[in-house]
């Protein structure tokens, strides 16, 4: 029993340290961004400048994290096509929300605006300004409704 039990705690602690080796988030500058995600700076948040910008290395991905002065934040896959876009207070750009999901939240919510869009699996969650999530399939019907 004793044995097991040193057996696995040294495959436990290889297995940590070695998740903590592989897992690395490094501050770059933005011209080091795909150049996919410096185009979707630039057409969307033409007038508010990177605070910083940031590489994610994981063990079967990379991902980046964008911070605009704004607190804007967005993140991008490897490739640079933005995942998450979290505008904090202020609206999403329109034109990224698909135009039902943009509709269903116009009639079924007046006057709120979305303020986060995230791409998930099964379609996007966004969320309202009054902290409202709602997440939709791919084809924007709604899912689910969480205050």
């Amino acid at each position: 029993m004793k044995s097991f039990l040193r057996i696995f705690v040294a495959l436990a602690a290889m297995l940590t340290s070695s998740t903590l080796v592989s897992c690395k988030d490094v501050i770059i500058t933005p011209d080091k961004l795909p150049a996919a995600a410096q185009s979707f700076i630039k057409e969307y948040f033409p007038e508010t400048a990177i605070s910083y910008a940031k590489k994610d290395v994981e063990l079967t991905k990379t991902s980046y994290e964008v911070t605009l002065q704004d607190g804007t934040e967005i993140d991008f896959d490897s490739k640079g096509e933005w995942d998450k876009v979290d505008c904090k207070r202020a609206a999403v750009p329109a034109s990224l929300v698909p135009a039902v999901i943009a509709e269903y939240v116009q009639t079924s919510f007046p006057g709120q605006v979305i303020v986060k869009i995230d791409k998930e699996r099964y379609g996007y969650e966004i969320e309202l300004a009054s902290d409202l999530e709602l997440k939709f399939d791919k084809n924007g019907k709604l899912l689910s409704i969480d205050d």
